[in-house]
């Protein structure tokens, strides 16, 4: 009797351990498996090609690959020889154009309007000589002493300085006047354009500097210092750092319970004891059949539908491909 009664002791803490020690242990990171939801996917990092707004010679490269590069970072330069002469030419010829403007503002000088007036003044004399020279020699024809040759010759003369005067005078109102609004608007755009180019040279001075867009990890150096390069040839690769998905797959039957904003956690096979926490970004609303990355035999020639789930705080233990199991409760809300 003793020996049963040892053994039966035996069993019970044999149940015990198993039920509230084992029992867990098999069932980490799932408070409820029978409830829980299990999808399957890749892990999935953005990647970046960099490349330069404009061409020219690669004067240096800062980063390795492998190398972890913060937003802002000065990732390659170009030689900046040839823009920064053309940002000086820009410059001078906006000064030309502000030169220009200013003197059609300040109107006429009192000097060109003064020489205008001497003008008009010396052709009014020559029209009152032209006058009385045409007076003699029409007096002089009536009385025969001069041939019709003479007398037209000073009417032609008469006439020809009288046109002079004219055009004289509109010369003067014209320099009393000054430039026209329209002459003035045209300078007024001429400087405009002439600051634009400034600008415009100036901002591909500043291309000439490659910037990192945001946290990332250099993955590739395609171009070497000493390349000539054009612009839009990638130069380096980045692979940000965040955001950082899963995309994952769920078939029809279990749609309902992958709804936007829903918790998820995410195991990798390397750490499968310490899940990512995540939740469902983006739930497709196009049925697809499974892609072949999908590791559930079941599912391959199945329509499914494609959801992305966020990882909340990403590290260097997802890499980009990476399959992973997504698990979820089965709740049809958002948790």
């Amino acid at each position: 009797m003793k020996r049963i009664a040892l053994i039966a002791a035996v069993l019970v803490v044999a149940l015990v351990l198993a039920r509230f020690v084992l029992w867990p242990r098999l069932n980490s990171g799932d408070t409820n498996s029978e409830a829980a939801l299990a999808l399957y996917g890749n892990v999935e990092i953005r990647q970046v090609d960099l490349a330069f707004r404009v061409s020219g010679r690669l004067d240096a490269v800062n980063f390795e690959e492998g190398d972890t590069v913060s937003v802002g970072n000065v990732i390659a330069v170009l030689d900046t020889a040839p823009l920064r002469d053309g940002v000086t030419q820009a410059k001078a010829e906006a000064s030309v154009r502000r030169a220009e403007l200013a003197r059609l503002e300040a109107g006429s000088r009192s000097q060109e309007v003064d020489r205008a007036r001497a003008r008009v003044e010396e052709l009014e004399a020559n029209v009152l000589i032209a006058q009385q020279t045409f007076d003699r020699q029409s007096k002089l024809r009536d009385s025969g002493y001069v041939s019709q040759q003479a007398y037209d010759t000073a009417l032609a003369t008469l006439d020809a300085a009288k046109k002079r005067l004219v055009a004289g005078k509109k010369e003067l109102v014209l320099v009393q006047l000054g430039p026209r609004p329209e002459e003035i608007a045209g300078g007024t755009a001429g400087v405009e354009a002439a600051e634009a180019a400034v600008a415009q040279a100036e901002l591909r001075l500043g291309d000439t500097s490659l910037i990192a867009p945001s946290d990332g990890i250099l993955l590739a150096r395609v171009r070497e210092p000493g390349s000539i390069v054009a612009a839009g040839v990638p130069v380096a690769t980045l692979a940000l750092t965040s955001p950082v998905w899963v995309r994952a797959y769920v078939d029809e039957t279990d749609l309902g319970f992958v709804v936007p904003g829903k918790t998820a956690d995410v195991f990798t096979d390397s750490m499968p004891d310490r899940p990512y926490r995540g939740q469902v970004g983006f739930v497709s609303p196009v049925a697809e059949f499974t892609p072949r990355t999908v590791q559930t035999p079941d599912l391959r020639t199945d329509l499914v539908y494609q959801v992305r789930i966020i990882i909340d705080a990403p590290d260097s233990g997802l890499r980009q491909g990476m399959p992973v199991t997504v698990k979820m409760s089965r709740s049809a809300v958002a948790d």
